[in-house]
Formats: structure tokens, C-alpha cells, sequence
């Protein structure tokens, strides 16, 4: 993709890696575009089953780059960038119809942090961390943390954090339910890969299902959320790879899916 962002498909897996090392993988208008249309890229393309999300160098992703924000600011610009890159970006992550991994390989702060919340699964460094940030920098949640945030830690948790941005280290992460699994920051690439291919090769249709019934059951009742589980429930019933799994049960053999 270039402007700070790497984009490959292989195997069905697409590896999105923000790629601005020196700048901790600040984001600044460039890589903000990249990320984006790598995002829907990887959102439309059926060769893609699930994405991988990370970070080159120290950092996962520090944010804004303040740097640029600064030169902004000057012109008399404001938060345009929200509408325009944050928000379709956290949507990107949070909806598409297909598994994605954070693999968080260092501090992920701000919108970082928020794209690692947004996120299906997070695999975390033993040297990484998050922080909010926000507050520290007179600002507001995007990114979708105000939306994501509280559903992984609560409400009090969530206010806690971001009323009082702080530096939460891997096995506090872990702890919290920011993290599912810390490991060391030495085998966080391979084993990232490991948990996105895995995804990839697993019943798409079934895991795009449970991703939307995890979102829908959030906000409506138990009644709503039984009956969008039994139209789900139909829908992945009604794919090949759901015939594959049960013959596949029945013949005592592992099943390879198709993602239909």
C-alpha cells in the first residue's frame, strides 16, 4: 500500500502492518489513507479470510501523529480526520465479515489502541502496553473506543482509563480482558500468524455469523438477539462448510473448509 502501511494477502490471510517505525507508527495523513483502503481492500476481496493487524519496529501504533496534528492545528484545521480516517477505519475493523487478529507487538496508544480494540482478537507482547491517551491531550475517544472499551471491561473500568490515561502493561492487559493471550515478544510474530491462519482456514461463514451476532446481542434484548441467533443459525447451516464439518465428524477425519 506505501505511505506507511503494508498490505499482503497469502493463503487467505491478509497482513496489514503499520509500517512507520521511526515515528512508532504515528499516524499521519499518508498512512491514515493507506490503513484505510488496505482495511477495504482486504473487507471486499473473497480471496481474503482473516486479517492480521500489526506494527513494525517497537511500536504497535502510538496514534495521531501529533507532529502533523500540530501543523494542522496552525492552519486552523480541525478534527476532520475523525469522519475521514477513524471512523471508517474502527468500522472497517469491527464489521467486516471476516476474523481479524490484533498482533500487538509494542505500545498501542490513542487510535492505536482503539484499532486493537475494535479488533476480534488480540495476541500481545509481554513488552507491550496500552493507554487511552486521549485525555492526556485535552481530547475525546475515537477510534470506537467509547463503544468498544466498555464492552471488553465495563463501564467503570472503561471511565477509569480513559479519565486517566496510564501506561496498562501486558499482563495487566491480560488481566483486564484487553488482552487473550500474552506471549513472549520474540514469538508475537509467528504466533500472531499462527492464531490468523488458523482463522483462515477455519468456516468463514460461521465465524462472519458470530462476529455480527456478537454485535447485534450488545444493544438489543433477548428476544432480538434469539431471533437474528436463528437467522444466523440458518445461514451457516445452510453452507458447504457445515456439511463438510459433520461428514467430516461422522468419518472421524479433520474437515478442510471452504469458506462457503
Amino acid at each position: 500500500m506505501g505511505d506507511g502501511v503494508l498490505y499482503e494477502v497469502t493463503d487467505g490471510l491478509a497482513t496489514v502492518t503499520l509500517n512507520r517505525p521511526e515515528a512508532m507508527n504515528a499516524l499521519d495523513t499518508g498512512a491514515k489513507n493507506a490503513l484505510r483502503d488496505a482495511l477495504r481492500a482486504a473487507c471486499s476481496d473473497e480471496a481474503v479470510r482473516a486479517v492480521l493487524l500489526t506494527g513494525s519496529g517497537r511500536a504497535f501504533c502510538v496514534g495521531q501523529d501529533l507532529k502533523e496534528h500540530v501543523g494542522v492545528l496552525s492552519a486552523g484545521g480541525g478534527m476532520a480526520t475523525v469522519a475521514e480516517h477513524y471512523n471508517p477505519i474502527a468500522t472497517a475493523i469491527a464489521t467486516m465479515p471476516k476474523p481479524v487478529v490484533a498482533g500487538v507487538n509494542g505500545v498501542a496508544a490513542g487510535a492505536g489502541a482503539g484499532f486493537a480494540f475494535a479488533a476480534d482478537y488480540r495476541i500481545v507482547a509481554d513488552t507491550a502496553s496500552f493507554n487511552t491517551a486521549f485525555a492526556g491531550v485535552a481530547l475525546s475517544t475515537d477510534s470506537g473506543m467509547s463503544w468498544t472499551l466498555p464492552r471488553l471491561i465495563g463501564y467503570g473500568r472503561a471511565a477509569d482509563l480513559l479519565l486517566f490515561p496510564r501506561s496498562v502493561g501486558a499482563e495487566e492487559a491480560l488481566a483486564l480482558g484487553l488482552a487473550h493471550r500474552v506471549v513472549p515478544a520474540a514469538d508475537l510474530p509467528g504466533e500472531a500468524q499462527a492464531v490468523a491462519r488458523r482463522l483462515a482456514a477455519g468456516p468463514t461463514v460461521a465465524y462472519a455469523a458470530i462476529k455480527a451476532s456478537l454485535a447485534f446481542a450488545a444493544d438489543h434484548s433477548l428476544p432480538e438477539a434469539l431471533a437474528k441467533e436463528e437467522e444466523f443459525q440458518t445461514l451457516a447451516g445452510s453452507s458447504q462448510d457445515h456439511r463438510t464439518a459433520v461428514s467430516a465428524f461422522v468419518e472421524k477425519r479433520a474437515p478442510h473448509y471452504a469458506g462457503r
